[in-house]
C-alpha cells in the first residue's frame, strides 16, 4: 500500500515558520536555492498488522504537520510532499521501504516508523546511505546500543525511564504505604517490555516482590491464562508493558475475574482516546506514562493543538505528538543548515546540528546524547472523575494521584 500526499500551498513569509521552532539560524537564507520543487519525505508506517493502531496515529500526526508546514511557507520556500508506505508491522518490510524509498522513489530526506521492532531495521538503511534518521515510536535500550550516529529520538524520554516519576512517588512513600508485591505481562516487545521492566527494576529496589512475570506474543488475543495468574497473586499492583489491544483485553480478563489492584499502570494503551469505551469507561485510578498533554505550556504547543484538533475534529493524542515532533526537529535542522536533499554532506550536517542543539518542540526542549537519546523524562497520566489527567511530577500535576485504585 502507498499513500502519497502532495500539498501545494502558495508560500506565506518566511517568518510564518518560526511558530515551528525551525526558523533557528541564518542558514535559512539559502531558501530556494534548489529550485521551487517540493521536498518529498518518505515514511513507512505500520498502517495494518500488530501496531496499526499506534501507526495510524503518527500518520495522522505526519499528515498535519505537513498541512500545517505547507500553509505556512514550506521548508526553505518549497513545499513538502510525504511518500507513505504501510509496512504491515514487518521488520523485513520496513528495511526494504526505506531501500525503495531512497533508492527508487528518491526521496529527500526520511522520517522513522513506529515501533522500536520497526526503527531498528529502519534506522540501519538510514545509516547505510547517510540519511538523518529522526523517529517517532523507538524508545527500547537496544535502539540506541547498534551503533547508530544518524539517530535521534523525538520524545522526552527512553521506554526504562518511562516510570521514574511513578517510582520517584511511591518510594518517597512511608513504607506502610508502598506495594508489597507486584505482577508483571509484557507484550515481547523491545518498547513494551522497556517500559515494564523498568518500574520492575526500580520496584524490586524498594524491596516491592516479584509475584508473576509473564511475557506474551505481539499477536496474543486470550489473555485468560495471563490474567488468572495474576488474580490468583493479589498482587497489590499490576503493570502492563501493552500496545493497545492487548491491554484492552487483558484488563477486561483482570475485571472478568474479579482481580482488584490497588495500583495498575498500562503503557501507551490509556492514553489513546478510544481508551475507556473499549474497556467499558471503568478507568478510574489507571496510570499510564506519557511524553505529551494537550494542556502543556511549551511555546508550540497551543498552536499545534488549535490546529490538529479544527483539523480532525479531538485534540491530538501522543502518537500524533511524536510525528510532529518528528517534524519540527527535522525542520530545525533543515532551516538551520539551509539544505534538504539526500545529497551525503547536506544530511551530515543536519545530524550535525541536531548533535549540537536544543529544539523547542510541542514535547517540550529536546536535546540528545551520542546516541541518540533524548534527555528528558514522562509525565505520568492517571484517569481521575473519569478524564486522564496529569498527575506527576508535582509541579506539572493537573490533579493529584490516587494512590488506591478504585474498584473497576
Amino acid at each position: 500500500m502507498k499513500v502519497t500526499t502532495t500539498h501545494r500551498v502558495g508560500a506565506l513569509a518566511l517568518a510564518s515558520c518560526l511558530t515551528l521552532s525551525a526558523c533557528m539560524s541564518s542558514g535559512s537564507s539559502s531558501s530556494g536555492e534548489e529550485g521551487d520543487g517540493p521536498i518529498n519525505i518518505g515514511i513507512s508506517l505500520p498502517l495494518t498488522g500488530d501496531f496499526s493502531e499506534p501507526g495510524k496515529g503518527v500518520q495522522r500526526g505526519y499528515e498535519a504537520w505537513a498541512d500545517y508546514v505547507n500553509e505556512n511557507g514550506g521548508l526553505l520556500g518549497r513545499d513538502v510532499e510525504l511518500t507513505i508506505l504501510d509496512d504491515q508491522s514487518n521488520a523485513d518490510r520496513v528495511a526494504s521501504d526505506y531501500e525503495k524509498l531512497i533508492n527508487q522513489d528518491g526521496v529527500d530526506l526520511v522520517f522513522g516508523p513506529f515501533s522500536t521492532r520497526l526503527v531498528v531495521p529502519a534506522a540501519q538503511v538510514a545509516q547505510d546511505y547517510g540519511f538523518l534518521f529522526v523517529e517517532p515510536a523507538g524508545a527500547a535500550e537496544e535502539v540506541f546500543t547498534q551503533g547508530f550516529d544518524n539517530l535521534f529520538y523525538a520524545a522526552p524520554a527512553v521506554a526504562d525511564d518511562h516510570y521514574d516519576y511513578l517510582a520517584d512517588a511511591i518510594e518517597a512513600l512511608p513504607e506502610g504505604q508502598r506495594p508489597k508485591t507486584a505482577a508483571y505481562a509484557a507484550m515481547d516487545d523491545p518498547f513494551a517490555m522497556g517500559t515494564a521492566y523498568g518500574l520492575k527494576t526500580r520496584l524490586e529496589e524498594m524491596g516491592v516482590e516479584t509475584v508473576v512475570d509473564e511475557v506474551y506474543p505481539p499477536n496474543t488475543t486470550d489473555f485468560g491464562s495471563i490474567a488468572a495468574k495474576i488474580a490468583d497473586s493479589k498482587a497489590d499492583i499490576v503493570v502492563g508493558g501493552t500496545q493497545y489491544q492487548d491491554a484492552v483485553n487483558m484488563i477486561v480478563a483482570l475485571r472478568q475475574l474479579g482481580y482488584q489492584p490497588k495500583m495498575a499502570a498500562f503503557s501507551t494503551a490509556p492514553t489513546n482516546p478510544e481508551f475507556p469505551e473499549a474497556i467499558g469507561e471503568q478507568t478510574e485510578g489507571i496510570l499510564s506514562p506519557t511524553g505529551y498533554t494537550p494542556e502543556a505550556d511549551y511555546p508550540t504547543n497551543a498552536e499545534f493543538v488549535e490546529y490538529y484538533t479544527e483539523r480532525e475534529g479531538n485534540p491530538p493524542a501522543e502518537d500524533e505528538a511524536n510525528a510532529w515532533t518528528t517534524g519540527q526537529v527535522v525542520a530545525a535542522a533543515v532551516e538551520a543548515v539551509g539544505c534538504a536533499d539526500p545529497d551525503p554532506e547536506c544530511q551530515q550536517q543536519l545530524i550535525d546540528w541536531l548533535r549540537e542543539n536544543e529544539v523547542d518542540t510541542v514535547v517540550g526542549p529536546l536535546t540528545w546524547d551520542s546516541e541518540g537519546r533524548p534527555e528528558g523524562a514522562h509525565l505520568i497520566q492517571q484517569y481521575v472523575d473519569g478524564e486522564i489527567r496529569i498527575v506527576l511530577p508535582e509541579e506539572a500535576a493537573e490533579a493529584d494521584l490516587i494512590l488506591e485504585k478504585p474498584e473497576w
